[in-house]
C-alpha cells in the first residue's frame, strides 16, 4: 500500500494537509449462513441477524485512495475498529484531519488519533447514547459538543462514495466460504480500487 501512496504523491494526488474519513460497510456472502438455512428448514420464529463480512476503510477524501482496510465480521460495533484502521492508515498517509460518524464516538479514539498519531483535527459526531450528561465531561468529546464543524463533517460522504464505487465496479458479494478467504477478497478489492484510481490519474 505504501508504494501506491508514493506514486499518488508523485502524481500530485496528495495535498499538503490531507483530509481523510473512516467508515464501515457490510458485504454479501455468496454462501447462505447455516443459521439461515436451518431457519428456513425448521420454521424457527426467532430471528437472529446473520453474520456478514464487514469492511472498514480509511480513505483520502481528495483522491478517494484507500489508506487502510480492516476486514471483520458483522454485525458489530464500529468504534473498536477505529484504532487498527487508523494505525494502518498512518503508515501510508500523514492525515491532517479525520472525519467519522457517531459509530466511532469515543474519547479514547480522539486521544489516540490526536495525541498518539499527531492528527491535528478529529471531527467525530457525538453518539447521543454515549453522552449521558448534557455536556460530555471528556476533553475532545466536549469540543465536539461546543463547536462541531458541520460543513467540514459534510465531507464524510467521500468515504460513502468510495464504498459505493467499490460495490458498483468490483461487486458487493464475496465467494469465500470462511473469514480468511473473504478477508483476502476484501483486501484485493481495495488494492484493485487503488490501482484503478492511479491508472486514471496517470498522464
Amino acid at each position: 500500500m505504501c508504494s501506491v501512496f508514493a506514486d499518488a504523491e508523485s502524481n500530485g494526488l496528495i495535498e499538503p494537509c490531507p483530509e481523510a474519513a473512516i467508515d464501515s460497510t457490510g458485504l454479501e456472502a455468496s454462501v447462505r449462513s447455516a443459521h439461515y438455512a436451518r431457519r428456513r428448514r425448521d420454521g424457527n420464529r426467532r430471528y437472529r441477524v446473520p453474520k456478514f463480512p464487514k469492511l472498514t476503510i480509511v480513505c483520502h477524501n481528495q483522491s478517494h485512495l484507500i489508506a487502510s482496510a480492516v476486514a471483520g465480521v458483522g454485525p458489530s460495533y464500529d468504534f473498536p475498529l477505529f484504532k487498527p484502521a487508523l494505525l494502518s492508515a498512518a503508515w501510508n498517509l500523514e492525515i491532517d484531519r479525520l472525519l467519522g460518524d457517531s459509530g466511532y464516538d469515543s474519547e479514547s479514539n480522539h486521544v489516540m488519533a490526536r495525541q498518539g498519531l499527531g492528527i491535528r483535527s478529529t471531527i467525530i459526531k457525538l453518539n447521543p447514547r454515549n453522552r449521558g450528561r448534557r455536556w460530555p465531561k471528556a476533553r475532545y468529546r466536549r469540543q465536539m459538543k461546543r463547536r462541531f464543524h458541520r460543513r467540514k463533517y459534510g465531507q464524510r460522504w467521500q468515504a460513502e462514495s468510495v464504498i459505493s464505487r467499490i460495490k458498483r465496479r468490483l461487486g458487493s458479494a464475496l465467494r469465500g466460504r470462511s473469514h480468511q478467504p473473504r478477508a483476502r477478497e476484501m483486501h484485493m478489492k481495495v488494492f484493485t480500487h487503488n490501482l484503478m484510481i492511479l491508472a486514471g490519474a496517470s498522464p
